[in-house]
C-alpha cells in the first residue's frame, strides 16, 4: 500500500531556532552588507573576495549549529508518510537531522559551483573557497547559492511534489520570498495545508490553510504527533 505524501516547505525561521541568522534584517541589509552586494553576480564580479568571505563566515555558522528540534520531528513523519522536504534554506540541518528527500531551492552553502556554469557543483574541499580555486575546467569557484537575479533550477520539481501532495506543511517563512511563496498555491484542492510561524495570523493565505502561530520548534512536533496517530 502506497505512503500518503507529505510535502514541506521551510524556511530561515527553522534555522534561525538552531542559531542560524536569517541574514536580512530590517534595514535590509545581510550582516551589514548591501544585499546587491554579497548576494548577486554583479556584487560577486565587483568584489568577489568580500563575497567569498562572507559566505565562508555563513558556512562556519552552519558547522557549528545543531539540528533542533522542529529538524527532528519531521524525520519520525517518515515512518508513516513518504516525506518530501522542500527548503528555501542553504543549509544542511535537514540532512544531518536524517530526513531522506530535501530538494533544495536556493543551493546549499557546503558546495561550491563553477562561476562558468552553475550545472558543475564540486563538495568543498577544506573549510573555505578562496580566490584561486578554480573547477577542474579552470573556473573559478563560488558558493553554490541561488543569488537575486539567477534562475531557480529547482523549482520545476517542487511544484511537481506539490502537485501531488495529501499533506502540505509551510514552516519558518513568511511566505515574501519568490517564486517559492507560490508554492502553498500549486497544491490540489483535496490536500490538507499547515502553516506554522510565529506571525501565522498575519499571513493572508485563504481559509483552507490552518494558521499554527508558532515556532517550529514548539509547533513541529505536536503536529507530527496528530498526524501520525
Amino acid at each position: 500500500m502506497q505512503k500518503p505524501k507529505v510535502v514541506i516547505l521551510t524556511g530561515a525561521g527553522i534555522s534561525a531556532e538552531s542559531g542560524i541568522p536569517t541574514f536580512r534584517g530590517v534595514d535590509g541589509l545581510w550582516e551589514g552588507h548591501r544585499i546587491e552586494d554579497v548576494a548577486s553576480p554583479e556584487g560577486f564580479l565587483r568584489d568577489p573576495e568580500t563575497v567569498q568571505r562572507f559566505y565562508n563566515t555563513r558556512r562556519a555558522d552552519v558547522r557549528k549549529a545543531r539540528p533542533n528540534a522542529g529538524h527532528l520531528a519531521l524525520v519520525a513523519l517518515e515512518r508513516k508518510f513518504e516525506v518530501h522536504i522542500i527548503t528555501q534554506n542553504i543549509d544542511d540541518l535537514h540532512e544531518r537531522a536524517g530526513s531522506k528527500n530535501v530538494l533544495h531551492l536556493h543551493g546549499e552553502i557546503m558546495k561550491s559551483q563553477s562561476s562558468s556554469d552553475p550545472q558543475k557543483v564540486y563538495v568543498i574541499k577544506g573549510d573555505d573557497i578562496r580566490m584561486g580555486d578554480l573547477c577542474p575546467a579552470g573556473a573559478q569557484l563560488r558558493p553554490h547559492v541561488v543569488w537575486f537575479g539567477e534562475s531557480v533550477p529547482n523549482m520545476k520539481e517542487a511544484i511537481k511534489l506539490t502537485n501531488a501532495a495529501d499533506v502540505f506543511i509551510v514552516i519558518g517563512t513568511s511566505l515574501q520570498v519568490y517564486p517559492a511563496a507560490n508554492l502553498i498555491y500549486e497544491t490540489k484542492k483535496e490536500c490538507e495545508i499547515y502553516l506554522i510561524d510565529p506571525n501565522a495570523s498575519t499571513l493572508n493565505v485563504g481559509k483552507r490553510v490552518v494558521l499554527i502561530n508558532e515556532t517550529a520548534c514548539a509547533a513541529v512536533p505536536e503536529l507530527v504527533k496528530m498526524l501520525t496517530k
